[in-house]
């Protein structure tokens, strides 16, 4: 009786996983694609957030997509940081006791680079450096990625968006081939990305942040992307967001951050996301491969 109960039991869990993985994988063919997953940062769970290692440490994963942070030094120089201090990440405080509160725009390149932005992460790590944007495409484009950059707070940075721009062309981030699969560029600031549309409409925008129903018409007309929290994602959310072309004339897209569980990840799909950013990008891909996405 025992054995035949486990059977019975077996079958039926069976038989339940073949009812739920084609639903869900219908769902993904409803939305013409699975979510997109982007590592948030390079991989930040696996290596110290925005650093070439971080990078790696998303290609070696084989995560295709990764978003990082773009701010400027007091010289001029585009380097790759999250926090508007050099404080959580680097060595800053010790290497400059004097300098608080240690703000990016407060150092030169050369100063920055001198900084260890890796031990604060874990030991092995020492002496990886913060990179500059120049470092950070040059890495992207050797493993074959594709990037969704941030500028971040670009208003302490008067004209951060064209010089953004130079140095994507410079690096020849803004080719067909980039522009059309490779390449994103998203904040927070409405303004910066109004600019950057306008100065390259070629160019693929996001909106970071949750503008209301009644709003998302404005935002269409510059950008390619709503990017909220995921703890904000509903489907009315969605459903209104995809209601509307941006302005390349197709469907604007939502990419969700930051989901670095299984369930998120499922859940957030299940809602028709077209993205996902996450510390744990594969965590992420195999949540939703189990999913039958």
């Amino acid at each position: 009786m025992r054995i035949r109960s486990v059977a019975a039991l077996a079958g039926a869990l069976m038989g339940l996983s073949a009812l739920v993985l084609p639903v869900a994988a219908a769902r993904a063919a409803a939305h013409g694609h699975p979510p997109v997953v982007v590592g948030h940062r390079g991989a930040a769970a696996y290596a110290p957030e925005n650093t070439l290692a971080s990078v790696d440490a998303a290609h070696r994963r084989r995560i295709t997509w990764v978003e990082n942070d773009v701010q400027r030094t007091k010289d001029g120089e585009l380097v790759v940081l999250h926090d508007t201090s050099l404080a959580r990440t680097t060595n800053a405080k010790k290497v400059f006791p004097d300098r608080s509160p240690w703000n990016v725009g407060d150092f030169t390149l050369r100063e920055v680079k001198k900084l260890d932005a890796g031990s604060w992460y874990g030991a092995r790590f020492k002496g990886v450096r913060v990179p500059t944007l120049e470092e950070y495409l040059d890495e992207v484009e050797h493993n074959g990625q594709r990037l969704l950059m941030e500028l971040k707070n670009p208003e302490l940075y008067p004209g951060i968006e064209r010089q953004a721009l130079r140095e994507l062309r410079d690096e020849g981030w803004l080719n067909s081939s980039h522009l059309t699969r490779r390449l994103i560029v998203q904040s927070f600031n409405a303004d910066a990305i109004k600019k950057v549309h306008r100065m390259n409409p070629a160019i693929k925008t996001g909106f970071l942040g949750s503008p209301s129903v009644a709003d998302l018409s404005k935002y269409a007309a510059y950008c390619d992307q709503i990017n909220p929290p995921h703890t904000a994602v509903t489907p009315h959310y969605v459903t209104a967001v995809h209601h509307l072309k941006g302005p390349h004339h197709r469907r604007l897209e939502l990419y969700t951050w930051t989901v670095d569980d299984a369930k998120s990840t499922v859940r957030a799909a299940g809602l028709g996301v077209d993205g996902v950013i996450s510390n744990k990008p594969d965590v992420a891909r195999k949540a939703l491969h189990n999913a039958g996405y």
